[in-house]
């Protein structure tokens, strides 16, 4: 949504953000930086919120981004306490543990359309209670409306480490379609999400606009290899426990290479992964969360770009924003997950890398083996391809969909 608002301006809409106070909220992570790329020319309106993450701190006694993970859902069960907290996300708080801010958004959201009018109102999910504040001011004022899908609601991947009980869901599957059904226009960042989506609910129209990369935020010039060092495979991001794939070590284990190896995890990695790869005698080095212009740079560093998907029943959807800055980054990407999934026919699209079945760690260390061999060399993924996952080209397509609910409403 940020790059949505850096460039909807430049093909002729004005967004108007209404978000949150950071303060009346919980995050796994913040990086200040990337408020540069706000427009001056965008009002952003910031709202209080009741969270539910606050008074789980308080009980706990931790700081309130201590207590929220990737997903916000922690996947350790832990105590007591943990697992009760963890069923009464997943069973009480529907459609999710925002729903505090959605009394404080939908009256910040009247008056703004009080003191002036608007064109249209896009509500971008997860926190998938977002959509319950566009529909309230749909249903009030007729506006046309936009529903943002980054990722799958009934279907989300963390519902199962909520114990969802049958109730709840049923109520989660009313809600979706409800929302689903009210909305001017639904998009999603893959085709199988879309499938899904439509599936369920009567949708008026649908578009994917995937998830993309920004030229601007990469340099021209890249790094060069230095062929005395350590390979470096690279995982930027949350690697959580679903992501852990045994058959990945086991490939790294088959190497027969002069060349050592080295593992770099950027951002949070799960306990049991980090010992799993430890365990093995692998070098591995940890960064912690860094800067989205620092993650870029370490991308551009790496040899070989790790993207693995978690054994989930819509995995076959899944294609996770950082493949596409992958791509950018002219690296190439090993990819764990189904071979004939969307995340498979992107990186085959564009030249990009190979996805591997979770269990076929021969064809991984084969494509290993070849990357170190061919270290040295120049890599870069298919530009005609990747000019269709541009962050400008992708705002380009919402504007023209909000053009068209518009001038139809």
């Amino acid at each position: 949504m940020l790059k949505f608002t850096r460039y909807l301006p430049k093909f002729g809409w004005l967004p108007t953000v209404l978000t949150v106070e950071p303060a009346f909220a919980a995050y796994p992570a913040l990086d200040p930086s990337l408020e540069q790329e706000v427009p001056p020319e965008v009002n952003v309106i910031r709202t209080r919120s009741w969270d539910p993450y606050g008074l789980y701190a308080h009980l706990q006694r931790q700081k309130k981004q201590n207590v929220v993970d990737v997903g916000f859902v922690k996947e350790q069960s832990g105590s007591r306490l943990q697992a009760l907290a963890r069923w009464v996300r997943g069973n009480i708080f529907l459609p999710d543990a925002r729903v505090g801010w959605v009394p404080y958004a939908t009256r910040a959201a009247r008056s703004l359309f009080r003191s002036q009018a608007f064109d249209a109102v896009i509500t971008s999910g997860p926190p998938h209670s977002a959509h319950l504040i566009g529909q309230r001011i749909h249903k009030r004022t007729a506006t046309p409306w936009i529903i943002d899908m980054r990722d799958p609601w009934v279907e989300f991947c963390y519902n199962v480490e909520m114990k969802q009980s049958r109730l709840a869901r049923a109520i989660q599957t009313r809600m979706e379609r409800r929302v689903l059904e009210c909305a001017s226009a639904v998009v999603s960042v893959s085709d199988f999400v879309g499938q899904r989506l439509k599936h369920r609910a009567r949708i008026r129209h649908y578009e994917t606009i995937y998830n993309g990369f920004d030229p601007a935020d990469y340099p021209r010039v890249l790094p060069q290899t230095e062929s005395n060092r350590p390979f470096i495979i690279a995982h930027v991001g949350s690697f959580t426990r679903s992501q852990h794939v045994p058959s990945l070590l086991q490939a790294l284990q088959q190497l027969e290479s002069t060349t050592p190896v080295e593992m770099h995890f950027v951002g949070h990695i799960h306990e049991e992964a980090l010992r799993a790869y430890r365990e093995t005698g692998l070098e591995v080095v940890i960064k912690s969360y860094m800067p989205h212009s620092e993650a870029v740079a370490y991308m551009q560093k790496a040899d070989l770009l790790l993207v693995a998907l978690g054994r989930w029943s819509g995995a076959k959807g899944i294609v996770t924003g950082k493949v596409f800055e992958y791509l950018s980054a002219s690296k190439p990407i090993l990819g764990i997950g189904p071979v004939d999934g969307d995340l498979a026919n992107i990186l085959s699209q564009t030249r990009g890398g190979r996805v591997f079945d979770y269990g076929d760690a021969k064809g991984m260390a084969g494509y290993i083996k070849d990357r170190i061999n061919r270290r040295t060399e120049s890599f870069e993924a298919d530009e005609t391809a990747l000019k269709m996952y541009n962050r400008r080209e992708l705002t380009h397509s919402l504007a023209q969909l909000l053009t068209s609910i518009t001038s139809n409403s």
